[in-house]
């Protein structure tokens, strides 16, 4: 039943930020009127209350001389003059306790034995009652509570009645105050609404309030991601299509050389060529893949704390098939222990993507029957990879280029290349706050891939 009210209060209560404020303004100036006229009666009662009792002491006090000789049903009125009487009841007691006068026959107020004020009920209703006693009697002025609290209501309404006929203005002042609060937020609205799609430009909103200007500023922020996000996605568009072409007419070439192939022998080599061709477009597709990956995961990939030494036996296993067939011996150099055990903090399958790269692009570019040596070393606070082949090498002025897109070296097994290996590389190391060095390898001469990264406290070791 708690959870059916609840979802009815949900329902009912309004979406609408304007009708929201609207209608917690309304309620407060409802309750501030009520309220307004709770206070007024019971200041009302209160003075009333004061008042009267002061009468019911004078006419008392004017009684202490003795009884004018009225009789009952005699008493004429107020014995102050320039009071009004509003309905007091009179008794008076004798000494010996014998009621010498009644001005209201057959009420029944009792004798007092307790004097001063007191509430007394009699006749079906509420009396206050002032008992007073003089040597010679016990003189009890007494009053029905409901002429103080019909008097009480009179003050109050005419303190609240001006209250009331304010509440309208009160409630159109809240309306225009929340209209023109809310001012800014529908310029922003209309602002949105007529944009074009590509528009991504931050949106600009002078006089927003400052509780809403953070939630502008995300916004501006996630516009400004975005346009990135779309900038790189037709860089990406702009460069694959570039790419792409070359390959896929040397395929169509190769098809048609196929094709007219006058011989057996003729038609095996273009069907050769055509394979080759076939192969190098898919690893040029498949690096596309990749980098188009890339590119989503630097944008909201998720981070982890990865032991880096099991993403680098998981590439070794990946690229072993493609080193035995080409009979180059690939391994991990004997690490620190420590080094096996390092944590660093990243994403874990742009890592993975960035080591398969080194290693098909060392593999790749290193002859047949070399050698591509991966190394792990732990410093004080940084876990260092490097990856070592056989190969030519890059020369030093070719370095700092090959890790751009699409660039390729001037080695002959570039030219068969795609420029993407090293470049995807180049910009996970940067999504992950380091970068690709280039240098020499010092033992097996060819070149030398060098990766440092911040390593997490605790598993800094010997500096290396």
């Amino acid at each position: 039943m708690k959870r059916r009210t609840a979802l009815g209060l949900a329902r009912w209560r309004p979406r609408s930020l304007r009708a929201r404020l609207l209608l917690s303004l309304l309620v407060a100036i409802a309750l501030g009127v009520l309220l307004q006229a709770t206070l007024a009666w019971r200041a009302a009662l209160a003075e009333a209350d004061a008042l009267f009792d002061r009468q019911m002491q004078q006419t008392a006090q004017a009684l202490r001389p003795g009884l004018p000789g009225w009789g009952a049903g005699d008493y004429p009125g107020p014995l102050v003059p320039g009071q009004e009487s509003h309905e007091f009841v009179l008794q008076i007691w004798s000494a010996d306790g014998v009621r010498v006068f009644e001005s209201n026959i057959g009420l029944g107020l009792p004798q007092r034995a307790v004097l001063g004020f007191a509430n007394v009920e009699a006749g079906g209703t509420t009396y206050r009652v002032l008992s007073v006693q003089t040597p010679l009697q016990v003189i009890q002025v007494a009053q029905d509570l409901a002429v103080r609290r019909a008097l009480a209501r009179q003050l109050a309404l005419r303190t609240a009645w001006p209250i009331v006929l304010l509440a309208p203005l009160l409630a159109l002042a809240a309306w225009w105050a929340v209209g023109g609060a809310l001012a800014p937020l529908e310029r922003v609205r209309r602002q949105v609404a007529q944009r074009r799609a590509d528009d991504l430009a931050p949106v600009d909103a002078p006089g927003l309030p400052a509780e809403v200007r953070p939630l502008l500023d995300e916004l501006n922020l996630l516009l400004a991601r975005l346009q990135q996000a779309f900038d790189a996605q037709q860089h990406f568009v702009a460069d694959a299509a570039h790419e792409l072409r070359s390959p896929l007419a040397a395929l169509k070439l190769q098809a048609q050389a196929l094709a007219r192939a006058p011989d057996a022998t003729a038609r095996a080599r273009a069907a050769e060529r055509l394979g080759a061709g076939i192969d190098r477009a898919t690893r040029l597709v498949e690096q596309l893949l990749a980098l188009a990956r890339q590119e989503a995961q630097a944008a909201g990939g998720a981070w982890q704390t990865l032991v880096l030494a099991d993403l680098v036996r998981q590439a070794l296993a990946d690229a072993a098939p493609a080193a035995h067939a080409r009979g180059i011996d690939l391994g991990l150099l004997p690490p620190d222990p420590q080094a096996l055990q390092a944590r660093v903090r990243g994403q874990g399958e742009a890592l993975a993507i960035l080591l398969r790269n080194l290693l098909d692009n060392a593999i790749n570019y290193t002859p047949a029957g070399g050698r591509v040596d991966v190394a792990l070393q732990l410093g004080s606070d940084q876990l260092v990879l490097t990856v070592d082949d056989s190969g030519p090498g890059i020369v030093p002025p070719e370095r700092a280029r090959v890790l751009r897109r699409f660039h390729r070296g001037t080695s002959e097994q570039a030219a068969t290349g795609s420029g993407l290996g090293l470049a995807i590389a180049e910009a996970i190391a940067r999504l992950h706050g380091t970068a690709l060095q280039l240098q020499d390898a010092p033992t097996l001469g060819g070149l030398r891939v060098r990766l440092a990264l911040a390593c997490l406290p605790g598993d800094g070791g010997a500096a290396a």
